[in-house]
């Protein structure tokens, strides 16, 4: 398999995951709903799913690597917003 059909591949799988949330999506407040919406995105954006994706072994989900991919990328956002906070001081 080429890197590009793991990369479609991986879209795909991702994909299907964050579809299959969508009824969670649904019963959440409206503004809720957009931030968690917006929090989905940005996991399709980076490439932290992929690296997730990619170190799962049988035993883990595709859910579990899209929480460790939005785990990992609010861990980052947390980082740099420390970062501006002690540079403001």
């Amino acid at each position: 398999m080429t890197k590009e059909e793991e990369e479609q591949q991986e879209n795909n799988v991702l994909a299907k995951e964050i579809e299959s949330w969508n009824s969670f999506e649904y019963s959440l407040r409206e503004e809720d709903s957009i931030l968690f919406n917006k929090m989905l995105n940005e996991c399709q954006k980076e490439e932290e799913f992929s690296k997730a994706y990619d170190a799962k072994d049988k035993y883990n989900s595709t859910t579990e690597s899209l929480f460790m991919a939005l785990i990992f990328q609010q861990q980052k956002m947390i980082s740099k917003l420390i970062d501006k906070l002690s540079n403001i001081k």
